[in-house]
């Protein structure tokens, strides 16, 4: 695809969906932090995130609006499918220096990976870079219910193998889950509770806040991460012991105020 700020080409390495429902955890608590970070406005369809490398080699993050695209490209790449992801330049709607991810491919035949120079797309902004993973935070607290989602069956497991202990009178813990029980009462913003399918009657549960990140299958275990416990996780307890909400209804309550992909279909028919 051509680049607008140069007039050159970038070569496209990879692609990741911005939108309500699914976007980089690092970027921010909820879809509209998200986009606050990269500096566009929380368009209720998303956005798609292109990242490639220019002919002298420069990271650029290309923001598109072009989501069905985007998400052909990336689900044809994860079936081990080529695709030519090349969207029209009446579809970028703004060009960043530098890479929110890290990348491990680059384009061949020109410089290694590298960030032009501050301000090159016109921003005046610091090139966008990947998190330290020197310190931890709420970029690192993210990331870590990330890993716990993918990892669930171990995680799942550990709390079977110790009876489901827990720091049930942790404060953090309780100030997590009053806060997850608030956002059942009032809708927080978009992306703050997500909810996708994970088995049959079985809801994989996704809810952040200031602070706090919560994973959860309905019907089986959930996990607190904090920014005040550097890599700690806390399983928490099922039968709302030390004043803490009963955990099989909050997450149903969670469930049923979170939000859904809205493309695609469960292999039970449900959204």
């Amino acid at each position: 695809m051509s680049d607008e700020e140069g007039g050159g080409s970038l070569y496209v390495l990879s692609a990741v969906l911005l939108t309500p429902t699914q976007f980089p955890a690092l970027l921010g608590d909820d879809f509209p932090e998200a986009c606050a970070l990269l500096g566009v406005p929380p368009a209720a369809e998303g956005y798609g995130l292109v990242l490639g490398q220019d002919e002298e080699g420069a990271r650029w993050t290309v923001v598109v609006d072009d989501v069905s695209l985007v998400a052909a490209a990336i689900a044809s790449w994860d079936c081990g499918m080529e695709y030519d992801l090349s969207p029209d330049e009446r579809t970028v709607v703004l060009s960043l220096a530098g890479w929110p991810l890290e990348l491990t491919v680059s384009a061949p035949g020109i410089p290694a990976p590298h960030d032009p120079e501050r301000g090159a797309d016109g921003t005046g902004r610091v090139p966008l870079a990947p998190p330290s993973a020197d310190t931890w935070g709420p970029v690192q607290r993210r990331l870590g219910a990330d890993q716990i989602a993918r990892e669930w069956a171990d995680w799942r497991e550990r709390v079977a193998e110790d009876g489901g202990a827990a720091a049930a009178a942790h404060p953090g813990l309780a100030r997590a889950l009053r806060e997850a029980e608030g956002y059942t009462r009032q809708a927080p913003p978009p992306g703050r509770v997500r909810s996708s399918f994970a088995g049959e009657g079985v809801r994989a549960l996704r809810a952040d806040g200031p602070g706090w990140s919560l994973v959860a299958r309905t019907g089986e275990a959930a996990f607190v991460l904090l920014d005040e416990e550097p890599g700690e996780v806390l399983a928490v307890p099922r039968q709302g012991a030390g004043g803490l909400p009963e955990l099989s209804g909050l997450l149903a309550a969670l469930d049923r105020v979170a939000i859904r992909p809205a493309r695609g279909r469960t292999e039970n028919g449900e959204q």
